[in-house]
């Protein structure tokens, strides 16, 4: 049940005198590591923190895609089919969470332009048409990743969509060639 639903019980647990409701707050953070990260960077980050918050993570993603080219071959086969769709679904939930943590859109559309521009460059034969399940898996996912991409990108304000133009063509056009959309 939802607090902003049951109006009875938010009107009790706001007459709790204030040591009581910082004692529940500190057990409910607790509870929920997502709220606790949140709460971190916005009361205990700035500017710089941010910063290195999206170096890492794009240092993160460079290394990822850079063990991939080695374990992971442009041959259309059922465990390269797997192999590359859960480096890409691994990658993406890194993107979800810097996202859900910082709520910083611009670098969350880097990112994930980045990572579709990289596997498509790398990874060309993977995404062409195939019968393999795996590799109708891969081509679902990297569809459903462009559409959502594309979306965003959309909504930037256009000096921002200027910066990240020629990426975003790329992933279209490959889309588009390879009947990802």
């Amino acid at each position: 049940m939802s607090l902003h639903k049951n109006n009875t019980l938010k009107e009790a647990v706001l007459s709790l005198s204030q040591k009581e409701k910082d004692k529940l707050l500190v057990r409910l953070i607790n509870k929920d590591k997502m709220l606790l990260k949140q709460l971190h960077f916005q009361l205990l980050e700035d500017e710089l923190d941010l910063e290195d918050r999206i170096k890492k993570l794009k240092g993160s993603l460079e290394n990822l895609m850079s063990e991939a080219e080695n374990s992971i071959k442009n041959i259309p086969t059922y465990s390269q089919y797997r192999a590359l769709n859960i480096l890409l679904r691994q990658a993406s939930g890194s993107i979800n969470e810097h996202e859900k943590v910082t709520k910083d859109k611009i670098s969350e559309i880097e990112c994930r332009i980045y990572l579709l521009k990289t596997a498509f460059e790398k990874f060309p034969k993977l995404f062409e048409s195939t019968a393999v399940s795996s590799g109708l898996k891969l081509r679902n996912y990297a569809a459903g990743r462009i559409k959502n991409v594309n979306g965003k990108f959309d909504k930037l304000h256009e000096d921002l969509q200027f910066d990240l133009q020629n990426e975003m063509e790329f992933v279209a056009e490959f889309g588009m060639k390879h009947g990802l959309r």
